[in-house]
């Protein structure tokens, strides 16, 4: 029975070992990836930083004021013209009546 305890003894001396080196290495690993990815992260945060931090622009050029509308045409010009393009054959009647309604309307 002494060699069977013993043997047993050896057994679980060599498990327990097996047990505490593959915790270890288990251990090293983790901490070896836990660092690489954040050090990963870590560049990945700094470029995406740089891709959207704030672009400065130059000032847009300022626009030019529009010009000024151009004054409204009085209703006897208006009218004038409107004869003078009937009478020419441009305007018909119909036309000519709407156009003369819509000046007159104001």
């Amino acid at each position: 029975m002494p060699g069977l305890l013993r043997g047993i003894a050896r057994t679980a001396a060599v498990a327990g070992t097996a047990t505490v080196v593959a915790g270890r290495v288990q251990r090293h690993q983790a901490s070896k990836f836990a660092q690489r990815d954040a050090e990963t992260a870590a560049q990945r945060d700094q470029a995406y930083d740089e891709q959207v931090a704030p672009q400065q622009y130059d000032a847009p050029p300022p626009q030019e004021a529009a010009p000024p509308p151009a004054p409204a045409a009085d209703p006897l010009e208006r009218l004038k013209t409107l004869g003078e393009l009937k009478e020419s054959g441009v305007l018909t009647e119909a036309e000519f009546q709407a156009q003369k309604a819509k000046i007159l309307a104001g």
